[in-house]
């Protein structure tokens, strides 16, 4: 079978083709490059893999002193590997090697190599595809491990005894799911097998390692495949154990409450479906996450999660921190999320204040749009009518947030009196009195007391510095 190579590439993959003839090296396009350009991905990896029997910094550049403008190189001597930028891609080159690991790494002894050798230590026949650019050949593709039959098929299968594939690289286990996430494929049956007999190989991996692979599955287009592959393998308890305890009902009385794992596998799907933002994705995953603890059964009103959502807020930092995750606004912007994520659905009644719905968009300020979102998709119900309910309540909270931000213009809002003009105005040095009064002409604007305006907050602060026994200077 012929590789279509495309036009806007053969340029480049015949200067490659010059390179290896001068050096008198093969030389092959491997990997995600050719994997999606056969399955016709609509987004098709940038980043190109190409390995060469023979020396890859020498033939990296070697290969810029052909091109124009000649890119920098980029030299990885630790791993023997060199990385060039042209026009959009970025190519990789390797000379081809052999791999063997030791038990407590997944960092690999390497030594040269042939061709098969390098398809050989490839993580799944799919990623074994190589393509010739040599001129006897170019664009054959060579497949030892049924590699085409396996995309056509759509399985993630190892090429090479999968127990030995993931002990020497336990991160393969996170990528054999991820794979199956993203392209929609079947993992093969022994191949999954083989992931749950190792799963505590993971504990080689770095935090970090894990993350980036977990992240991936997160932002796919239905990412509750993933999670359910890691739950399934047993992966999940090692790499995320605060999602798995979320799993299982407890009855008591007759009386049972969700499993909360399957229903914050619905809201990520339901929330991937109106967006991109990781950010939210994981507020979508962590929303529910202090459930178990926070589980409670009384006999008259049943089970309860009292104070899931504060104690849910307070557990976001730990788990980021864990994770390696930023612990920077991205954080701090979840954590809002899980702490605020009740707050809309107790506004969707008809009887909802004004006052209540100001105090909605000061409280999440520009983040109001993804906690609707969020809300919106944490309605996860069997019962088709109560959805329907549901979503018919927060279309009227919508359309009463839109109301009272065109007239009260609260997103992002600031009192119309500082600290400094209180201070100013009344002769006074950083204290307690400053809060009480910004407090109180605050609450005053959110309840409707007095109207969003300098004048009005002017005289109401007048007020309320003279129930303290302050007066203008």
């Amino acid at each position: 079978m012929v590789f279509n190579i495309q036009e806007h590439e053969r340029n480049i993959f015949r200067t490659i083709q010059d390179t290896g003839r001068e050096l008198q090296y093969p030389v092959y396009l491997v990997g995600g490059y050719v994997r999606d350009r056969l399955l016709s991905r609509k987004t098709v990896a940038k980043d190109i893999d190409v390995v060469c029997v023979g020396d890859g910094i020498e033939f990296a550049e070697t290969l810029a002193s052909k091109l124009i403008p000649r890119p920098h190189v980029v030299v990885y001597k630790r791993f023997g590997t060199a990385m060039i930028k042209h026009k959009d891609l970025i190519i990789e080159f390797v000379g081809a090697r052999k791999e063997s690991y030791q038990l407590t790494s997944r960092k690999p002894a390497v030594e040269k190599g042939s061709l098969e050798d390098d398809q050989n230590r490839r993580d799944f026949t799919i990623n074994a595809l190589a393509v010739s650019l040599n001129e006897d050949d170019f664009g054959q593709i060579i497949d030892p491990f049924n590699g085409l039959a396996h995309l056509e098929e759509k399985m993630i299968k190892t090429p090479l005894e999968p127990d030995k594939t993931f002990s020497d690289d336990p991160l393969r286990m996170m990528r054999a799911i991820r794979f199956s996430t993203q392209l929609g494929f079947t993992i093969e049956e022994e191949t999954f097998l083989a992931i749950a007999r190792n799963k505590e190989r993971i504990l080689i991996v770095s935090k970090e390692r894990i993350t980036a692979e977990l992240e991936k599955i997160i932002m796919a287009k239905k990412p509750s495949t993933g999670f359910l592959l890691l739950f399934q393998s047993g992966l999940l308890e090692y790499i995320f154990p605060e999602m798995v305890a979320l799993q299982g009902v407890e009855w008591r009385n007759n009386i049972g409450h969700k499993d909360n794992f399957y229903h914050t596998l619905e809201v990520l799907d339901n929330i991937s479906v109106e967006t991109d933002n990781i950010w939210l994705r994981w507020a979508a995953i962590l929303h529910d996450i202090a459930k178990p603890p926070t589980k409670r059964f009384d006999p008259e009103s049943g089970w309860t999660f009292h104070g899931h959502e504060t104690l849910g807020s307070a557990m976001v930092p730990r788990i980021f921190k864990k994770m390696r995750l930023p612990l920077d606004h991205k954080m701090k912007y979840v954590q809002k999320l899980v702490f605020m994520h009740l707050r809309p659905i107790g506004l969707t009644n008809d009887r909802v204040t004004d006052s209540a719905v100001r105090r909605l968009l000061f409280d999440a300020g520009e983040d109001i749009d993804d906690l609707l979102t969020l809300c919106k998709a944490d309605i996860t119900s069997k019962n088709e009518g109560k959805v329907q309910k549901y979503k018919e309540n927060y279309a009227v909270l919508f359309e009463k947030l839109k109301e009272v931000e065109e007239k009260d213009r609260l997103r992002n809002w600031q009192p119309p009196i500082s600290g400094e003009l209180i201070m100013q105005v009344f002769g006074l040095n950083p204290g307690r009195e400053i809060g009480i009064i910004k407090m109180a002409i605050r609450d005053a604007i959110l309840d409707g007391k007095i109207e969003n305006t300098y004048d009005k907050a002017f005289a109401f602060m007048v007020e309320e510095a003279a129930k303290l026994g302050l007066s203008p200077k």
